[in-house]
């Protein structure tokens, strides 16, 4: 999770850098939504290997 906790921060980055320079606003808004994109993967694939780990039964079931 921490991983995609800086992609998310390197997205914030790049917004803020926009704000401030209309001369790469396109190109750093892009960018931003590339480290979104990234993000997404990552948090995906991070619930894929969660939700296929084996569950075991609790004793008291058995």
């Amino acid at each position: 999770m921490e991983k995609v906790r800086r992609l998310r921060a390197m997205s914030s980055l790049c917004r803020q850098q926009a704000a401030y320079n209309s001369m790469n606003k396109w190109k750093l808004l892009a960018e931003a939504e590339y480290w979104d994109h990234l993000a997404d993967l990552e948090l995906s694939s991070h619930f894929q290997q969660c939700n296929s780990l084996p569950t075991t039964q609790p004793q008291w079931l058995e």
